[in-house]
């Protein structure tokens, strides 16, 4: 028989192995098999005996992730599931998941926990699950009354990580998860589904980084951060039963302090310092787009780069260089695809609605307090991005600008305030975006692109540079008579204080 699911259930000396491969084999409704590895002992009771179930046994220990990965080498599936071994489930789990299922996910079911006994007295004296110890009320032995059942609550969804990588609860992102399959940044560990191939190929359980630890965020991480998405479906669950709650069966491998420590080293080394080679994000792009996490620094200045992508390459390549330069956290929102920061793409028209609605999307998705408001045809001095704005309810605007002509190498001078020299909080430039959104999709645009109230002039150190093009939004001013209300001064010259000539420049580019 093909099958569709292999269920692989890494075992050491684990008491409820039976009663889970019975509940699989109770509530599947799909071409599913059981795959158990017996890593170095045998089970205390007999494995049920079934054609859907195979059993492999190793002598000598070989630790959480090998025995795992041995499952998944006799798989010949096109899905692989990893289950603990003391785990119930929903009536057709397997077929739910897999009829909601795209090949570049890696899933779980919602999850419950497990009530799995209650310890009993003849005295009539019941305790919750837990370990063997005598009656509270009258001394006597107790005993097991098998319960087997999930609690009603909690129901979990959403699971992250902190700044080391170790696993949280996220109750507070529930109510961003909208629909029954939704996004989570994290996983619990104890189950998880993606297809063999990726399985496979991303290497979800190195077995080089020790026996087990740290699983949830090495699986996760992996398929987030190779392009994959990590699902919860809610319209299924599984019950997990914690160890904490078995009293008699704890952790089950000899050194789990060690063998956690190795892999959660490895974990954080490989992340934290983006050094994954499958790699197609960089850890900070998860972060941004689950932002804000808990337990992560919320970084006081970042940056929002907007592009139509019809600049000329030369110009783009040493605009972006310089924004890049400056070390911020970078949300970059093009028409196609940018590799500039975390990425956005907006497909559609150039013109003014196209520009507001990717300066607000890449507000919203950048996770600083303050925000630059960056343009793909500005040269960005460094001394720019040491600016942080005064309080939180004004508009900063960089004067110190000066306009070059592409084509003629004509440079002026004067102050202005521009949307591309824009600085203030984040939460206060959403507000304004948004209100220019609407102008826009209202036909109300009132020509202004710049905020017109609660707005300052500040001056870098060295200027900045825009470069000015045939394809500029706004329209270009290089005398006195091309300005309705006149500046205080108006410099022109073919030297830029700090930069050099203007053939210079233009030659640079």
């Amino acid at each position: 028989m093909q099958y569709k699911l292999s269920i692989c259930i890494p075992a050491r000396n684990e008491k409820w192995l039976n009663r889970t491969i019975e509940d699989i084999l109770k509530n599947s409704e799909a071409e599913t098999e059981i795959i158990v590895g017996l890593d170095g002992v045998w089970g205390t009771e007999a494995i049920p005996q079934h054609p859907k179930v195979t059993v492999i046994y190793f002598p000598q220990s070989i630790g959480q992730r090998s025995i795992t990965n041995r499952c998944v080498s006799l798989s010949k599936s096109k899905y692989v599931m990893k289950v603990d071994a003391h785990c119930s489930f929903d009536k057709g789990f397997d077929r739910k998941l897999i009829e909601d299922m795209d090949d570049n996910w890696t899933v779980v079911p919602a999850m419950k926990n497990l009530h799995v006994f209650d310890w009993v007295c003849e005295c009539g004296h019941r305790r919750y699950q837990g370990p063997t110890k005598p009656c509270e009320k009258c001394g006597k032995d107790m005993t097991m009354d098998i319960k087997w059942f999930p609690k009603p609550s909690p129901f979990s969804t959403s699971y992250r990580f902190n700044d080391q990588l170790e696993f949280k609860y996220w109750g507070e992102y529930k109510n961003k998860q909208k629909g029954d399959i939704v996004d989570t940044l994290s996983l619990q560990g104890s189950c998880f589904m993606c297809t063999r191939e990726k399985y496979l190929e991303l290497n979800l359980c190195d077995e080089s980084w020790g026996s087990w630890g740290g699983q949830g965020a090495e699986i996760s991480l992996k398929t987030w951060l190779s392009g994959g998405e990590v699902k919860v479906n809610k319209n299924t669950w599984y019950a997990h039963l914690f160890r904490t709650q078995g009293g008699d069966f704890g952790f089950p491998y000899s050194n789990p302090g060690n063998e956690q420590k190795k892999a959660k080293n490895t974990l954080r080394d490989t992340f934290l310092n983006d050094k994954w080679p499958l790699a197609k994000h960089k850890l900070q792009w998860l972060l941004d787009k689950f932002a804000p996490v808990p337990d992560w620094e919320t970084k006081e200045k970042g940056i929002v780069y907007y592009t139509d992508n019809n600049l000329k390459w030369s110009i783009a390549k040493a605009c972006r260089k310089r924004i890049k330069a400056s070390g911020l956290p970078i949300v970059s929102v093009s028409r196609k695809k940018t590799n500039l920061g975390t990425n956005i793409v907006l497909e559609g028209e150039c013109g003014t609605l196209k520009m507001y609605k990717q300066i607000l999307t890449g507000l919203k998705a950048l996770n600083t307090k303050y925000a630059f408001l960056t343009e793909h045809d500005v040269l960005y001095h460094p001394s720019h991005f040491n600016f942080t704005p005064l309080t939180e309810d004004k508009f900063y605007f960089n004067e110190n600008v000066w306009h070059l002509n592409y084509e003629t190498g004509k440079a002026v001078h004067y102050d202005c305030k521009q949307t591309s020299g824009l600085c203030a909080n984040r939460e206060l430039l959403i507000k304004w975006a948004e209100e220019k959104v609407k102008q826009c999709e209202e036909n109300k645009f009132d020509r202004h692109y710049e905020p017109q109230k609660n707005r300052e002039g500040w001056k870098s150190e060295v200027s900045n540079i825009d470069i000015r093009h045939k394809s500029n939004l706004t329209k270009s001013k290089w005398s006195l008579e091309d300005f309705r209300n006149k500046p205080n001064f108006f410099e022109e010259a073919q030297e830029i204080p700090d930069w050099g000539t203007t053939d210079i420049i233009l030659k640079s580019l």
